[in-house]
């Protein structure tokens, strides 16, 4: 019984390769001529580095597969390996699909058992030894294309941590504003990024930001500042839905629209608008329509001593009746004292407007004919809302 360990070319007899080496050359060569006619990317003159090459790969896949017959020896040495992984690199390099290097490892085994097989008959090498010969030589290509493949794949994950180095790196120019207009650019054009003529900021919460470069694509630079994701992608203008989409439920806040150069600032309004974001005032926030929200919220502290100061009148009352009051009093400064809008705002009837506004005028008096004392009770409503 066959040793299941066994590799495929231990079953084949020495004297094989006895028979097949003088004749190394010439299947090499056929090799190479057949290459161009069933591979479409090596239609090419077989001249010059490329044929070289060529006949290098060939002739020493051949050569190490000669060396193979009645032995164990794995398909490949170290040394072979650095050749075909080499391969498969170049393959990328070049900008070829792994497909075409894997079709012409095939047309090889092809070519190759059949002129083996001629040979081997032609020197009365035993017939029964031409199945094994045929495992043999598509069992060594598949190393030679695992290997290449292994190759291949290397290059990419090297191009592709480059690439991403790269647009890391013109993010955080970009994020800082430490580059002018020529040093972006040419920090974009590394990297394949299209320098927008208007740009946007997304600000996304860290733990809400699971693929959101694969969301957004590679029109957005997407990388991580501080405690959050932050992307910046062509400004999509009034076209908004498609952005909407790709960031709801993310809680993400979007910038205003600008030029590259007005991305820190955008930075700045889009990490506020992440935390309107936050208390659920939309998904995503668009920083554009929340403006004089941001501006009432822009100083905490300031605010809240406004709002202690300005709404002092109303702390010795009940909470539930604190929080009508304040909610008639801010109805009413918006309404401009209308007091069917007021009502109409409020969902309530016009009386228990009035009523309320006579508990009103008791607790803070003149202060509601004070122009500036409205002005700040608006903006202490505002807040405390």
């Amino acid at each position: 019984m066959k040793n299941v360990s066994s590799t495929p070319w231990q079953d084949l007899p020495p004297e094989m390769s006895r028979a097949l080496r003088p004749h190394l050359q010439a299947v090499v060569a056929e090799i190479v001529a057949v290459l161009p006619g069933e591979v479409p990317d090596y239609a090419r003159p077989i001249e010059g580095t490329f044929g070289e090459g060529l006949r290098l790969g060939v002739g020493v896949a051949l050569g190490r597969f000669l060396d193979l017959p009645g032995t164990s020896e794995p398909a490949l040495t170290e040394q072979d390996r650095r050749v075909y992984l080499a391969l498969g690199r170049g393959e990328n390099r070049q900008g070829r699909e792994l497909q075409t290097l894997l079709a012409a490892y095939r047309v090889g085994a092809r070519v190759a058992f059949r002129r083996f097989a001629t040979i081997a008959r032609e020197a009365d090498v035993d017939p029964d030894a031409l199945v094994p010969l045929a495992e043999a030589v598509f069992a060594y290509i598949d190393e030679l294309s695992a290997t290449s493949v292994e190759g291949y794949a290397m290059e990419q994950s090297l191009r592709a941590g480059e690439a991403d180095r790269r647009r890391s790196e013109l993010l955080r120019l970009v994020l800082s504003g430490a580059g002018d207009v020529q040093a972006v650019t040419s920090s974009a054009r590394l990297t394949g990024w299209t320098v927008p003529e208007r740009v946007v900021v997304v600000v996304v919460p860290q733990e809400r930001a699971d693929d959101l470069g694969l969301a957004l694509g590679r029109r957005a630079l997407v990388g991580l500042d501080g405690d959050a994701v932050v992307a910046v992608l062509p400004d999509p203008g009034a076209a908004r839905a498609p952005l909407d989409r790709q960031l709801a439920g993310r809680r993400a806040a979007v910038s205003p629209g600008g030029s590259v150069q007005d991305v820190p600032a955008a930075l700045a309004l889009a990490r506020r608008g992440a935390l309107l974001a936050a208390e659920g005032l939309g998904d995503p926030i668009w920083v554009d329509g929340h403006l004089a929200t941001l501006l009432v919220h822009g100083d905490r502290v300031v605010l809240d001593l406004l709002a202690r100061a300005r709404l002092a009148p109303l702390d010795g009352l009940k909470p539930a009746t604190r929080d009508r009051l304040a909610e008639t009093l801010l109805a009413w400064l918006q309404h401009r004292g209308e007091r069917q809008h007021v009502a109409t705002a409020l969902h309530v009837h016009p009386q228990t407007v009035g009523y309320r506004l006579g508990q009103l005028r008791e607790l803070f008096g003149e202060a509601l004919e004070d122009p500036q004392a409205r002005f700040e009770l608006e903006l202490a409503l505002r807040s405390r809302d």
